[in-house]
């Protein structure tokens, strides 16, 4: 085996290393964070129809789904027979991506504005939802377009839902 071949096998495997214990956890927390907290927050925002609420209920959420999924992630496996790493790491790397991705679209609750905070919530949803097909194009090789008619699929069934349930009281 030549010099380069074993470098580019190195390459490779340092690049299939960096996907399973580093990319894929991210990827798996920013799409449960983005998507998970979507149900209490429009459902509150839209019971109550009082941003304070909203966020309240956005921020528990965060950091509980957050919490959760590091220790799903953590101890889904030790890493050692599937070759993915640590599972602190993973389980870190995955709660923090989940708590980020429910914090974004919470932090516009903030403002006291039902409508503007509202308004402000759906465009960083589409941020949100924009990014994450961009990260699935860019490092799993999805279809940006297929991505994102998925992602968003998923955050519209959500978010009807909650609407609705938050609609009815």
């Amino acid at each position: 085996m030549s010099i380069l071949t074993l470098a580019h096998a190195h390459g490779q495997g340092n690049e299939r290393s960096f996907l399973l214990q580093r990319a894929q956890p991210a990827m798996t927390g920013l799409i449960h964070g983005s998507l998970s907290t979507l149900a209490p927050i429009f459902a509150v925002a839209f019971a109550t129809h009082q941003p304070r609420y909203a966020f309240l209920a956005g921020l528990a959420t965060a950091i509980g789904a957050g919490v959760s999924m590091a220790f799903s992630e953590g101890l889904s496996d030790t890493g050692d027979l599937t070759g993915r790493g640590s599972p602190y790491r993973r389980g870190a790397i995955t709660g923090a991506g989940t708590f980020a991705g429910g914090i974004l679209h919470t932090l516009p609750f903030l403002l006291p504005a039902y409508r503007a905070a509202l308004l402000l919530a759906l465009a960083v949803i589409a941020f949100e939802l924009l990014t994450l097909a961009w990260i699935r194009w860019r490092f799993f090789s999805t279809g940006f377009v297929r991505s994102f008619i998925s992602i968003t699929l998923g955050g519209a069934i959500i978010a009807a839902v909650s609407a609705a349930l938050g609609a009815l009281s």
